[in-house]
This record gives structure tokens, sequence and C-alpha cells, in this order.
């Protein structure tokens, strides 16, 4: 018997067969958006803020875009008392009239009025205009405004939660803000949701003199947020200084940031100063 290093026929061929079909390519990633702007409480001049950051989101090639809490009035506002409108309603008509211009999904923070009660909320709108989530703000800090926003549900018997997330075209995306992600009761839930993706509007306010520290605690609470859920977190502040209420005069300092599951963060955006930037985001 003669002894040969030749592979048999179909071995060669099978090998042959794999080397030629190509590897399969991997999902392009979600590119997201952290849209960091001035708050100042001029409801005209803030959607033409959000107009020109969406301009800029899509032109860097954005999937979604993520702006700022309560946007349009700023935050502990009481005149929005009497300005904001439902959801829906023309405000977030008009923002899904954006949506479609720029060809984006956005989220963006935002006062509710419903009946007597005012809500801290947040929204999320497809490209098309559909509204594919509310959340409202459940962790409200009522000292700072009078009369304060009214909590979004909780979850207490009688008082169902309402969802914090969506199952949309880009995967699973939650919504919460700024406070909420203090309390565990209201992020460790999403662990179990498995979301692509959380964004959390921010208005992340201190003294002047605190400022650029004080964004500190709040790239520690992105991170710690994105341990929690097991999933990437956006989150988003504002610039500019609160007019009302006990915090007047607190700056409000941007400083946004993304960070991954394990909590590990990227660098901040700008320190006291509207940017736009782009975080690409891998598919599951």
């Amino acid at each position: 018997m003669v002894q040969t290093n030749s592979a048999p026929g179909w071995i060669l061929a099978t090998f042959a067969l794999s080397c030629s079909v190509p590897p399969t390519p991997s999902p392009a990633p979600l590119r997201v958006a952290a849209c960091q702007i001035l708050v100042d409480g001029e409801r005209e001049a803030a959607f033409e803020r959000i107009d020109a950051a969406l301009a800029e989101a899509a032109a860097q090639g954005a999937d979604i875009a993520c702006f700022p809490e309560a946007c349009l009035f700023g935050w502990v506002n009481p005149t929005a008392h009497a300005q904001a409108d439902p959801i829906p309603g023309p405000t977030t008509e008009r923002l899904a009239g954006l949506a479609r211009r720029h060809d984006l999904m956005l989220a963006v923070g935002l006062a509710e009025r419903d009946g007597e009660h005012l809500y801290n909320a947040a929204v999320l709108i497809d490209r098309d205009g559909t509204l594919l989530l509310r959340h409202r703000k459940r962790n409200v800090l009522r000292e700072l405004m009078d009369p304060p926003y009214t909590p979004g549900t909780s979850g207490a018997p009688g008082d169902p939660a309402e969802p914090s997330w969506a199952d949309t075209r880009l995967g699973r995306i939650a919504l919460l803000i700024c406070a909420d992600t203090f309390e565990d009761a209201l992020v460790t839930p999403l662990f179990a949701a498995r979301p692509d993706l959380v964004l959390v509007p921010y208005g992340w306010a201190a003294p002047a003199a605190d400022w650029p520290e004080h964004a500190r605690s709040l790239h520690a609470w992105i991170a710690s947020t994105a341990r929690r859920t097991g999933a990437p977190v956006l989150g988003v502040d504002s610039t500019g200084v609160l007019a009302h209420g006990p915090w007047s005069g607190f700056v409000l300092g941007g400083q946004s940031a993304f960070a991954t599951p394990d909590g590990s963060l990227s660098e901040p955006l700008a320190d006291r100063a509207s940017e736009v930037r782009v975080f690409d985001i891998p598919r599951r």
C-alpha cells in the first residue's frame, strides 16, 4: 500500500466551495446623534435650534437624534402650565414635520399638558412622523416648581406603569428622563426588556462655580444606567441657565455622553456649548 498526503476529492471540493462563499456582512451600526442645544425657554427659538441640529445630524448620517429635557419651555418653567399642549397635539405634529423633513427618527423632551396636569415628558417620533412612544418623567423633584409637574404613572396598584420602550424599525428603544435614572425601580425593569438603545434627555444643573466638575456626576449616572439596563445609553444634556424656581441662575452645562453596556464612556460633548455628535452602535 502506498501512503499519500493528498486529501480525498470530496474534502477538496468542500474546502473550495467554502472559500467561494463570501462571509455574511455585519449589519450596519445604528447611528445616533446627541443634539446638545441651548434651552432658554424661547419656544420658537427652540424649534429653530431643533431644526438646525437635525440638519447637522442628517448630514452626519444619523438614523436617530436625541435632544435634552424640556427643550421648548425649559425645565421647571411654570409658564408651561398655560402654554404646553397635549400629546399628541400641535407640538408633536410640528416635531413630526421636522422628522419627515430630515428623514430622521427623533427623541425630544417637552412639557405636556393634560387637563389640569403638566407632565415633564419625552416623545419618540419616527421619520415618517408617527408617534412611537411617550414617556412621562416619574421622579419630578416636586420642590423645584410651583405648582409642580405631575409624576408619570408609577406602577403602583391601580396606577399601572406605561411602557417606557417601543419596538421600532431601528430596534427596541427606551426612554427615561434625567432623575428617573436615580431610581432603580424605574431603571432595572429595562434589563429584562433588553432594549437596543436607551435615550435619556437630561437637564443637569448646578451653580456656575461647580462647572465643569459637576459633569462627573452626570457621567456617573449615564454609565450606571448602562450597566443596570445592560444596554447602550445616550444621555443628552442642554446648555443655558435656569430662569425659574429655587434653582434660578443654575447653569446647564452640556457634556452629554454615550455609554456602552459595560459602562464605558465616550469623550463627552462640549462643556457649556452646543454640539451635535453621532455615535455608532453595533447591532445585536
